[in-house]
């Protein structure tokens, strides 16, 4: 659900002469079909059995894995992943499908006493029926697993629609699902916004990932049926450094998560606040690790920042650091790709656009605070509240301190970046709306539950 389309084009961003895919967008009514062809097939996944699924969904897992090559090569020509992070969504991907493909054993529900007299009280969750799934680009393969393993392990049926950037890769994806699933099951929907909202207007249950703009639609369109929704819709992400932190390690932790794959990540740090006299020397090595972080073609496994998605985002990234005082960032590759250096500026004004918007792409502002206190504050003071970072030494001051943060995710000591895909994902404020995904919160947001009373005969 992203721009509107009559054409559904997809582009290699290191170049852009390469064209994967460009076929005409399947308008409002293939929507329509793919959901109620879906809602047919459901009943029958459903009534296979625990077994049926949880073979169905290993054998998504053992598809994937034999393929993992070539999908690692497509997410690095379709949506410039470098290599090493393609390879590394891949086997991700694997996992997830190998993690869920044990949910159809989960206990489905409880059995509870009675108040009073004979009798049972039991809870049990059922499927919702057909779940309209509408992915991002930049993690072509993980997103839509960790939003179909889930649904499919749960009982229902899945449409995705994915971003028209990743229209190859999910092509190829929903391929090797098809082969281990029944007819209908799951089908891929190309397209772009009418494709989204048609989607969205005919699905049991919703889940989105995408920009904060198109999230509120779909999150205003879900409710407005009274159909379960959630949306994960990006961050500003802090990444807080304490004075008694280890600086070199929390300059390279932070370097890779402002600049890996282009900072095109929900994840990556956008914000680094530096806690009293550590402003000095984290400057100087964080300077350090992102001139030293390797810029250019994708397909290189050394490569560490690759293009980014279009001629947009990089435009974007260029305006963002004009007029500032710019720490880090020389200049792009001479390459055909939509390049941006690594960047990181400091003395940025308020109100600024890198304070108060997500700009996704490699580049960052540094600000100091005076305590860990007023470096809380200044985290807080976005409207996103997805993932902050912490590094430090000390176990008390952190401890003392996060519990004032109002993020929905907290990594100390480790990057900002990277997702535990058995927890619970998601953030708070503007960054998410709903329950969270992934790990057995993703199974309980695809199902209801049901209370069943169970009396025994000639009682009341």
């Amino acid at each position: 659900m992203t721009t509107t389309v009559s054409t559904v084009t997809s582009r290699n961003p290191a170049d852009p002469s390469d064209v994967l895919v460009s076929v005409p967008a399947p308008g409002a009514f293939a929507a329509a079909d793919a959901v109620e062809r879906a809602r047919a097939a459901q009943p029958g996944w459903l009534a296979g059995g625990a077994a049926a699924r949880s073979a169905a969904l290993g054998a998504v897992a053992t598809a994937l894995e034999a393929a993992a090559d070539e999908l690692a090569a497509l997410a690095v020509r379709e949506v410039g992943k470098s290599l090493t992070e393609a390879r590394a969504e891949v086997a991700r991907s694997v996992a997830i499908w190998r993690y869920y493909a044990q949910a159809p054993y989960e206990p489905l529900g409880a059995v509870h006493e009675t108040a009073a007299g004979p009798g049972l009280l039991l809870t049990r969750r059922r499927p919702y029926g057909v779940a309209g799934l509408l992915t991002p680009w930049n993690f072509p393969f993980a997103i839509p697993s960790w939003k179909a393993a889930p649904a499919l392990a749960a009982g229902n049926a899945v449409v995705l629609k994915p971003a028209p950037e990743a229209t190859a890769c999910a092509r190829r994806l929903a391929s090797l699902i098809e082969q281990a699933l029944p007819a209908g099951v799951c089908t891929v929907l190309p397209g772009g916004a009418t494709e989204g909202n048609a989607l969205v207007s005919v699905a049991d249950i919703v889940s989105f990932t995408g920009s904060t703009t198109v999230g509120r639609s779909v999150v205003q369109a879900a409710t407005a049926r009274g159909v379960p929704v959630q949306a994960e819709m990006g961050g500003l992400n802090a990444a807080l450094v304490l004075p008694d932190a280890d600086i070199e390690q929390a300059a390279r932790h932070i370097a890779a998560a402002i600049a890996g794959y282009a900072g095109q990540k929900c994840t990556a740090t956008r914000r680094v606040i530096a806690v009293g006299p550590a402003l000095g020397p984290l400057r100087e090595a964080l300077v350090e690790a992102l001139r030293a972080l390797p810029v250019g073609d994708p397909a290189d496994p050394a490569t560490v920042c690759g293009p980014l998605i279009n001629e947009q985002a990089r435009d974007r990234v260029t305006r963002a650091r004009d007029g500032l005082s710019v720490l880090a960032g020389g200049t792009a590759p001479g390459l055909p790709g939509w390049y941006a250096a690594p960047t990181l500026v400091e003395q940025v004004p308020p109100g600024h656009q890198l304070l108060r918007e997500e700009v996704f792409g490699p580049v960052a502002a540094l600000l100091p605070a005076d305590d860990l206190a007023h470096a809380v504050r200044i985290t807080n003071s976005v409207p996103y509240g997805l993932v902050t970072s912490v590094h430090s030494a000390g176990l008390d001051p952190v401890l003392h301190g996060l519990d004032q943060l109002d993020t929905g995710m907290i990594r100390v000591n480790a990057p900002s970046t990277g997702v535990d895909f058995h927890l619970p994902f998601g953030g708070a404020k503007e960054s998410g709306h709903g329950p969270r995904e992934q790990g057995r919160a993703a199974l309980e947001f695809y199902t209801s539950s049901r209370t069943y009373t169970l009396s025994t005969v000639g009682t009341m």
